[in-house]
C-alpha cells in the first residue's frame, strides 16, 4: 500500500505553487516534507487531502483516486491537520476530539463504546485526559494544539497529514508528539508532515522531501538527502551538516549555520 502523487500541479489565482510533482510514499513511514516558507509544502498536504483542487495529477492511495471518493469515505483513508486551526467558542477538550469520530457514526451520529474508546485512547496518548473537560479558550497554545492532535488521532485513519504539528510545543511535548508519530508508523500508519527544523526532521523521517518553488529537489533517506549543499539551495545558508553518534551509538545528523544569507 502506498500514497502516490502523479504529476501534481496547483496553484492559487492563476499562481502556480505546484509544478508536476511526483511522488510515491510507503505504507508504514514517517514522511516528512521540508522546504522554505512558500515553497508549496501546506498546498501540497492540502491537495492530498482533496481541500484544494489541482489542475492536474493524480493522488492515488490504495489504488484509489482519492477526488474520485466521497467526502465520508475520505474521511475514513486520512485526517489532515492544518497548520492555523481554530475552534468554535465555548468548546471543551473532549467535545473537540469527538470530531474526530465523525466519519465513524451511523445515522444517528451517536457515540458507542468504539468511539469512546477511541477518544480516551487519543486523549491518553496526547496528555490531555485531566483535561478534557476545560475550555480550550483556557489552554495555552501547546496545550491546544495537542488537543487538535488528539482529534486526529481519534479519527483513526491510515494515512495521517500534519502540518507543522510541533511547532507551538516545548520541547518536552515537542518529543511526546515525535515519538506517537514513530509509533504510529509501527503499527503501519503513513505519516507526511511539516517540519522546520532540520535536525529534528532528519532524526523523525524515514523519508526525507525536499522542496523548493513549488518542486521536489530532493527525497531518499535523511542521509542522503540532507547535505550541505541542499541547505544553501533551500534556505541560502552556509551551514555545516554533520553526522554524530548518541550514547546509544544512533547516528543523528546537526545542521549547524556559519552564517545567514551570503
Amino acid at each position: 500500500m502506498s500514497l502516490i502523487i502523479n504529476q501534481l500541479s496547483a496553484g492559487y489565482n492563476h499562481h502556480q505553487v505546484l509544478k508536476g510533482i511526483n511522488a510515491e510514499f510507503q505504507q508504514g513511514q514517517v514522511i516528512v516534507l521540508i522546504g522554505p516558507n512558500g515553497c508549496g509544502k501546506s498546498t501540497l498536504l492540502k491537495c492530498i487531502a482533496q481541500i484544494h483542487p489541482y489542475d492536474q495529477g493524480q493522488v492515488i492511495w490504495e489504488k484509489n483516486q482519492l477526488n474520485l471518493l466521497s467526502k465520508k469515505l475520505l474521511a475514513k483513508q486520512l485526517a489532515l491537520l492544518p497548520q492555523h486551526v481554530t475552534a468554535p467558542n465555548g468548546m471543551t477538550v473532549e467535545q473537540l476530539v469527538r470530531f474526530g469520530r465523525f466519519p465513524h457514526q451511523g445515522w444517528f451520529k451517536r457515540l458507542n463504546i468504539e468511539d469512546q474508546k477511541a477518544i480516551d485512547d487519543a486523549l491518553s496518548a496526547t496528555h490531555l485526559s485531566e483535561l478534557k473537560n476545560q475550555n480550550l479558550s483556557n489552554l495555552s497554545g501547546g496545550q491546544r494544539q495537542r488537543a487538535w492532535i488528539a482529534m486526529v488521532l481519534a479519527q483513526q485513519t491510515p494515512l495521517i497529514l500534519l502540518d507543522e504539528p510541533i511547532s507551538m510545543l516545548d520541547i518536552g511535548h515537542q518529543a511526546d508528539i515525535l515519538n506517537l508519530v514513530r509509533s504510529l508508523a509501527s503499527q503501519g500508519k503513513t505519516i507526511v508532515m511539516v517540519l522546520h527544523e532540520l535536525a529534528t526532521a532528519a532524526r523523525c523521517a524515514d523519508f526525507l522531501v525536499a522542496m523548493k518553488d513549488g518542486q521536489i529537489i530532493a527525497q531518499g533517506k535523511s542521509e542522503d538527502v540532507l547535505t550541505k549543499q541542499l541547505v544553501h539551495q533551500l534556505y541560502n545558508l552556509d551551514a555545516e551538516v554533520r553526522i554524530v553518534e548518541d550514547d546509544q551509538s544512533k547516528k543523528r545528523l546537526l545542521v549547524i549555520p556559519n552564517k545567514f544569507g551570503d
